[in-house]
């Protein structure tokens, strides 16, 4: 699911393909369609009256002395009003449902893309942009509902148009129809070779606009990091450089545009121009009267207008097909973490814990991360994982927690001689045992008791309180302006990083689970919060089985069990005292820590 770059569209399958396929993935929009488009054709007989109307009062509404019929004219104009009435009617019902069914139908395909951006594994997301995957569930399907709401409409309208407008014409005068219809088939003609100029042309343009987001977005969410390294300058030529992608390929696409809107009036200006020419020569013959003649006049404009329409109508719909084809293929993307929902086994009550069996992963095209991983970890056991940057930690607890699966091997959760591999076990029940509290807890734009009951939505007020009360955080919560309904700020940057710290652990015990898996936080946090949080973290675990990427040596040296990783294997696992001992990776790792204490304490 690459995005294209804005200099180069991938070979695609058909528009209308893309277009079939679109509506199956919404079947609302398709919903009383037929009665929605009877009511547009119906819409567009009023457009044909006036021609009608016109040829009828000029060839016959004189009276035969040079006087005006006025009856039969009033007849011909009350005629006229009620046709217009009706198509008005039917203009109205016909938008109206399309409006409703495409918002319907719409509605269905950004909750089900957003749901499946949800469904992909860590892996899948972390391999695209953020940017480009809120763009194919924003902005693409905006670009559709466009379509769908008013371009299509209007397609189905000029070409009901067209249509009524020929059958008159016929009726009318074969001869001047034959001239009409001569005269757009070049423009209908090349329309085919617009078309497909500007479905490539749009696809850039759609890959550009998801570059665009994404380069932006970036920045915006890395202020801080960007003022710090004073890369203003540089920053801002990656948003300058996006946005000439993004304006060139605009330019590109519209120059497509101009140059099909310039052919239809063109070709209206030789259509009128044939028609008065040939009519007057056929009425001086006698074979028309001047009143089919004004006719075809008024009757070519349900030509040109149209004609000219296809320009707006093409190029909407090439913009349409691209954003379409880009939430298909966000669709499509397996989502290679399933969730076994209903089918799958839920995991035992009580105590769990973890058994691994000749784990491997590997990132597609990359070499292996984790190697031959086979260990099994007792409930209530606390393990702290241990290594080099690089070693494996962090994907040995991805794999645990199934925010990935492993490329070799299984894990499974259990105890006894019952174990339920990961990969059977439902979403909701997995995560309602399994917890991972990661090194910086995202928080959302919302009051504390907001975020806090993302650990357990039910949670009452008095409920949040006594969890914050069992964790010995009853100081901080008192010093917070607002208590519960202190507004954390955009990403909880109203809150320091230890206190967001404080409030991913809080959300975790809210969340209750057996087993707790831990990124250990190493940002810069002051003395007494770093008490809080040792504090609030011990009476976390007590009970509880835990797995805890260390990066301090006392989080090590207090755990049950340490596992040291290497190069992707376990290379070590021991209590920390025989570890020290045995003189291996970790006695190294841990000879650097004490000297980083030590240099720390002086």
């Amino acid at each position: 699911m690459s995005e294209p770059t804005p200099e180069q569209a991938p070979a695609r399958e058909g528009s209308m393909a893309v277009i079939r396929r679109g509506l199956a993935l919404s079947p609302a929009i398709t919903d009383g369609l037929r009665l929605t488009l009877f009511l547009a054709v119906l819409s567009t007989a009023g457009s044909s009256v006036v021609p009608i109307v016109v040829q009828r009062a000029v060839d016959s509404g004189l009276g035969d002395a040079g006087g005006i019929d006025s009856g039969r004219i009033a007849a011909y104009v009350g005629i006229t009003a009620v046709v217009l009435g009706l198509t008005a009617w039917a203009g109205y019902l016909s938008k109206y449902r399309i409006f409703a069914s495409t918002e319907r139908g719409l509605t269905q395909l950004r909750v089900r893309a957003f749901r499946h951006v949800h469904d992909l594994s860590m892996l899948t997301q972390n391999t695209q942009r953020r940017g480009s995957l809120v763009s194919r569930v924003t902005s693409d399907i905006d670009q559709v509902s466009l379509f769908l709401q008013f371009t299509g409409m209007i397609m189905i309208i000029s070409l009901a148009q067209m249509l009524v407008a020929t059958l008159v014409m016929a009726f009318l005068s074969w001869q001047l129809t034959l001239v009409v219809l001569g005269s757009f088939i070049p423009l209908v003609l090349a329309l085919r070779y617009f078309a497909a100029a500007m479905s490539r042309a749009y696809d850039i343009v759609r890959a550009s606009v998801a570059d665009l987001l994404s380069t932006i977005a970036e920045p915006v969410v890395g202020a801080s990091v960007v003022r710090s390294y004073a890369v203003e300058r540089r920053t801002q030529q990656r948003i300058d450089d996006s946005i000439a992608g993004n304006y060139t390929a605009n330019v590109r696409a519209q120059t497509i545009v101009a140059t099909t809107f310039a052919s239809a009036i063109l070709v209206g200006g030789v259509a009128n121009a044939a028609v008065l020419g040939i009519g007057l020569y056929l009425g001086l013959l006698g074979d028309l009267t001047m009143g089919t003649v004004i006719a075809f006049i008024f009757l070519i404009t349900l030509f040109v207008g149209p004609a000219q329409m296809a320009t707006q109508v093409i190029t909407d719909a090439q913009n349409a097909v691209a954003s379409w084809r880009r939430v298909i293929e966000l669709l499509e993307t397996p989502a290679d973490v399933v969730d076994p929902g209903a089918a799958g086994q839920p995991l035992p009550g009580g105590d769990l814990g973890a058994r691994f069996d000749h784990v491997g992963f590997a990132y597609p095209d990359g070499p292996p991360v984790l190697v031959d991983v086979d260990v099994t970890i007792a409930p209530r056991q606390r393990v702290a994982v241990v290594g080099e940057t690089g070693s494996g930690k962090t994907t040995f607890a991805k794999v645990l927690t199934r925010l990935m699966d492993p490329t070799q091997g299984s894990v499974a959760l259990g105890r006894g001689d019952t174990w339920t591999d990961v990969s059977e076990v439902p979403f909701a029940d997995l995560r309602r045992h399994v917890v991972m509290v990661p090194q910086e807890g995202f928080l959302f734009d919302a009051t504390l008791a907001d975020n806090l009951r993302y650990g357990r939505r039910d949670a009452t007020d008095e409920e949040l309180v006594e969890v914050i009360a069992n964790l010995g955080l009853v100081d901080w919560f008192a010093a917070l302006p607002q208590g519960l309904h202190t507004r954390v700020g955009q990403r909880g940057e109203g809150l320091s990083a230890g206190e967001r710290q404080l409030v991913a652990l809080v959300r975790s015990a809210l969340a209750d689970p057996s087993f707790l898996v831990l990124d250990e936080a190493t940002s810069a946090v002051d003395p007494q919060t770093e008490l809080r949080a040792t504090r609030a973290l011990d009476r976390l675990l007590d009970g509880r089985t835990s797995v805890t990427i260390a990066h301090r040596m006392s989080t090590a040296e207090n755990a049950d069990r340490v596992l040291v990783f290497d190069a992707g294997r376990l290379v070590e696992d021991g209590t920390h005292a025989e570890l020290v001992d045995a003189g291996g990776v970790y006695s190294r790792l841990h000879t650097s820590w004490v000297a980083q204490a030590a240099l720390g304490a002086s």
